[in-house]
């Protein structure tokens, strides 16, 4: 072809792109690359011009003429089946594939006949360097998928909560658990030992077909025991109340509320057809219907006098995190959310310990690790805690820790009581190695940096996250001095928890779209804590440590270093959308876990993902992968 031929077809195609976004406001040294690199190619109409059959995406397509229909691959085994989208003249199509360098997750058929403009995938990646506009694009393109998985997450939550948190729910749905109950003649020295053994607010007294014949509840104890001195020894039938109210389980809450109201009680018995006890509905039930909001949760934490308070506390606290999610609110700010009011559990417990032991004149703090000290628990955080202090010169070291140590294991009990599980590392105040002076945690981090073994690296991903709860915070901020001095003058050690970040890859598959595991007990899944969350936390500690970020939690931690490091800050968002993503997947699964009485976990199956999900999790992972290539890039690694 002439040279005069050539120039005509490229000013045809400069003429075609510059009437289109991204081309109209790209640089003029870029759009002639881009004119000079891409081919016009031809599909006859019903042609598959691209699928997922077709293997690792190697083309950016421009659409120059027809349409192009869009169907999902895989779409009948997916939980929700996008409706087939249609592209027109000027539109774009695989750049996440061709960014992910992976197959992609749609087939593109043309419905009429269509002209495409091609670029290779070389090509593309060189464009995505000479041009700002265009890598902002493709930058902006994928947000907008991961916005768009959060709005699904949303809808689904939504119809979820929706569900579960309206006064038109049915007493089936309300009572979750087995009731308590006992026969008319059993003392009232049982019956209250077995109300505070199980933490009753009432006991209901049945006949022997199981069917209601009396209740009696905790205000009942002063009025009718207490002041009148009857004996313990006496049948509860003595002192029940006969004919409680009762409501068929189809009944729902508006009803039980209106029965309450009516009859100036506070408790409801839902019967089956039977007449069978089946349930207790309280007016604290109606309550959490209603929402507990986070002004009466904190108001109830900071006025308990006792563990029960608490332990109803966190479970409003799950309850509004429901409602969070059903709202939109993306997965950092829910888990920072609940991490929060955890915190104020945990200040609440710790005050009500230290009435009972005596650490006047002491400065010390109450530090928080991993997950808690990051400000990223889910549901299903357990406790990572340690404590730090001062020892005068006139104090007897060894006698003021062990006064540390009666306190934390009381502290600890406390919090596991309420639903903080016990560390099964150990990794608590109450373990005489994490119960150090202010000098002692200076010399243990300085013997991490200075021997960068596996051991120390681990102990520096859960360590390094340290945030104080309670007491002197300034304890906490020279440890962070002492930290940033020590990291600071040895880069060898920064290179070696580089490399230990490393060691964890994004499960991506290269024929496949997912590494799954092959574990018997859990075939075809990913742990979203060890493969998702944990790419993000390593990376981001990194930063933080070599530019001196005080900061622990993982996205603040991203987005002051990210400035540092001079990345954008349409690059910073895009990792701060996986990092969300892969939050709210494993809250969603957790509570989903829990909700059918399982002990939740952090495993989730991707064949179980609608294929918008997947879509979005792949794009995740591979905002984890360039954080990771930073770290290559940056320690030669």
């Amino acid at each position: 072809m002439s040279n005069s031929a050539t120039e005509m077809l490229v000013a045809a195609c400069l003429q075609f792109l510059q009437a289109h976004p991204p081309f109209d406001r790209m640089e003029a040294e870029a759009l002639r690359f881009l004119t000079e690199h891409v081919r016009l190619a031809h599909y006859p109409k019903g042609a598959r011009i691209l699928s997922s059959e077709m293997g690792v995406a190697r083309t950016l397509y421009i659409l120059q003429h027809g349409k192009v229909q869009v169907r999902a691959s895989g779409a009948a085994s997916s939980n929700v089946e996008p409706a087939p989208n249609t592209l027109g003249p000027g539109q774009i199509f695989a750049i996440s594939a061709l960014m992910a360098q992976r197959p992609t997750s749609s087939a593109y058929v043309a419905r009429e006949e269509v002209f495409c403009y091609e670029l290779p995938a070389d090509d593309f990646f060189t464009l995505t360097q000479k041009s700002t506009v265009f890598n902002l694009f493709c930058s902006q393109y994928i947000a907008g998928l991961l916005r768009q998985s959060q709005q699904q997450l949303q809808l689904q939550f939504a119809q979820r909560a929706a569900e579960q948190k309206t006064m038109n729910s049915p007493l089936a749905m309300i009572v979750k658990r087995e009731p308590v109950s006992v026969a008319p003649d059993t003392s009232i020295r049982q019956v209250v030992a077995l109300m505070a053994d199980r933490h009753l607010g009432s006991m209901v007294v049945v006949d022997d077909g199981d069917q209601p014949v009396g209740i009696f509840t905790l205000s009942d104890v002063l009025k009718r025991i207490v002041l009148p001195g009857t004996s313990l020894e006496q049948p509860i039938s003595s002192v029940m109340s006969v004919t409680p109210q009762t409501l068929p389980l189809a009944a729902n809450a508006h009803d039980a509320a209106l029965a309450m109201a009516m009859h100036g009680i506070r408790h409801v018995l839902a019967v089956d057809e039977g007449g069978r006890l089946r349930g207790v509905v309280s007016e604290r039930d109606l309550f959490k219907l209603q929402g507990a909001g986070l002004r009466q949760i904190r108001h109830a934490i900071d006025a308990a006098s006792s563990l029960d308070v608490l332990q109803h506390a966190r479970e409003d606290i799950r309850q509004l995190s429901l409602t969070m999610l059903a709202e939109g609110v993306g997965g950092q700010e829910i888990t920072q959310f609940i991490s929060t009011l955890n915190d104020t559990v945990t200040r609440r417990i710790i005050e009500m310990n230290l009435e009972r032991h005596d650490l006047y004149g002491i400065d010390w703090a109450w530090l928080s690790f991993g997950s808690e000290g990051r400000d990223e628990q889910t549901f299903i955080s357990d406790q990572d805690n340690g404590i730090v202090y001062i020892c005068t010169d006139i104090m007897d070291r060894e006698q003021t820790q062990l006064r540390f140590l009666d306190f934390a294991r009381d502290v600890n009990a406390d919090l596991d009581t309420c639903g903080f599980p016990l560390c099964k590392g150990n990794i608590m105040a109450s373990n005489p190695s994490l119960c150090l002076t202010l000098e002692e945690w200076e010399e243990r981090f300085a013997q991490w940096v200075r021997t960068p073994e596996p051991q120390a690296l681990l102990n520096a991903t859960i360590f390094f996250d340290f945030r104080p709860l309670y007491g002197r915070f300034n304890l906490a901020h020279r440890m962070r001095l002492s930290l940033f001095r020590q990291t600071s003058g040895n880069p060898l050690f920064l290179r070696m928890l580089a490399q230990n970040a490393l060691s964890v890859s994004p499960p991506l598959g290269r024929i496949r779209d997912f590494v799954t595991s092959d574990d018997p007990e859990h075939p075809g899944s990913i742990d979203l804590k060890k493969y998702g969350v944990r790419l993000f936390t390593d990376a981001a500690r990194v930063f933080a440590l070599a530019r001196q970020v005080e900061a622990t939690n993982t996205a603040t931690r991203i987005k002051r270093a990210g400035v540092l490091m001079n990345l954008s800050p349409e690059e910073v968002a895009a990792s701060l959308e996986g990092f969300n993503f892969i939050q709210l997947l494993r809250l969603r699964h957790q509570h989903f876990e829990q909700e059918h009485g399982r002990e939740g976990d952090n495993l989730i199956r991707p064949d179980e993902l609608n294929e918008i999900e997947r879509r979005i999790l792949k794009e995740a992972f591979r905002q984890a992968r360039k954080l990771q290539a930073r770290l290559k890039l940056d320690y030669q690694l």
